[in-house]
């Protein structure tokens, strides 16, 4: 059997994971509020200069 994420009762299937249209909206909320979050890796600021310098050697100046 399948918990709810939000607060471990069966889940429903109408409402799949949740169990309900109240912890469908809580885990929403968590989401739009940046309760959760997914982890980024940061560029190095050096790594961004040079892809963007390298960009530009492509051998098309687009200068007029």
């Amino acid at each position: 059997m399948k918990t709810c994420p939000i607060c471990k009762s069966a889940t429903a299937h109408r409402y799949r994971p949740f169990c309900s249209k109240r912890c469908a909206d809580v885990d929403l909320g968590r989401w739009m509020t940046g309760r959760y979050a997914i982890p980024a890796e940061e560029e190095d600021d050096a790594e961004v200069v040079e892809s963007v310098e390298g960009a530009g050697e492509s051998g098309t100046d687009q200068r007029h």
